[in-house]
């Protein structure tokens, strides 16, 4: 059997909204392989965004657990959670979030400076996953000197640079035309096959939800396999 590397149990969020409590997640179960590609779909306000905050250790459940890389995410502190984010868990958004004062190289170098990596260290392993998203020519580009495909590619490269064990995906194309979106895509797609990294990844594009392993809907608050 392959080896979990991604597992909540019975997760519970809700909100308040003036005097009510809104329930967004009533009980999810979610389990995710090594190497695993799943598409979590389903309407606008279901709460998929919530649901990847709460797996990434972005936020906090009212109830149940999450367990990364064999850890238990929602009982570390601030600062051992940051660190084992860091070590195991990569990020795309549908927003690129890339720091408008850093070069491409730069922005991309960050994980890894964080992690402790000599900048030598840091640059090769930057130099080399830009070089894989097609950005080799625009390592001193800045993100404003960069289109959003470029930029959305470089966002990309950040969040596998430092090799994580799974990468969680929020409407990463969101922003770009369809043959944009499809080259963003499939640079995923080939990081995900030659690293062995698993993709959780939010989407309302069905028929790349269609191209992954599984795809879970969100209803009522539950996750619900699509056949």
């Amino acid at each position: 059997m392959s080896e979990t590397v991604l597992t909540c149990k019975n997760l519970h969020k809700a909100f308040k909204e003036g005097g009510l409590s809104v329930d967004v997640l009533c009980g999810v179960d979610l389990s995710i392989a090594t190497g695993e590609q799943v598409a979590i779909v389903g309407s606008s306000g279901a709460g998929k965004s919530t649901l990847l905050h709460l797996l990434g250790g972005l936020d906090n459940p009212n109830q149940g657990e999450i367990w990364v890389a064999g850890r238990l995410m929602n009982k570390l502190n601030h600062a051992q959670r940051g660190l084992w984010r860091n070590q195991n868990l990569g990020f795309v958004y549908q927003f690129h979030h890339l720091l408008p004062e850093f070069t491409a190289l730069e922005n991309v170098c960050m994980p890894l400076l964080i992690r402790g990596l000599s900048p030598a260290e840091a640059q090769k392993k930057a130099v080399s996953i830009l070089t894989q998203v097609g950005l080799d020519q625009r390592l001193k580009h800045k993100p404003g000197e960069l289109s959003g495909g470029e930029r959305q590619r470089a966002a990309v490269a950040r969040a596998l640079v430092t090799e994580p064990k799974c990468v969680l995906a929020d409407e990463p194309t969101g922003n770009l035309d369809h043959r944009t979106a499809e080259q963003v895509y499939e640079r995923m797609l080939d990081l995900n096959h030659a690293e062995g990294t698993s993709l959780v990844l939010v989407t309302h594009n069905q028929a790349l939800a269609q191209r992954m392993d599984r795809t879970l809907r969100l209803v009522e608050g539950v996750l619900v396999e699509e056949k």
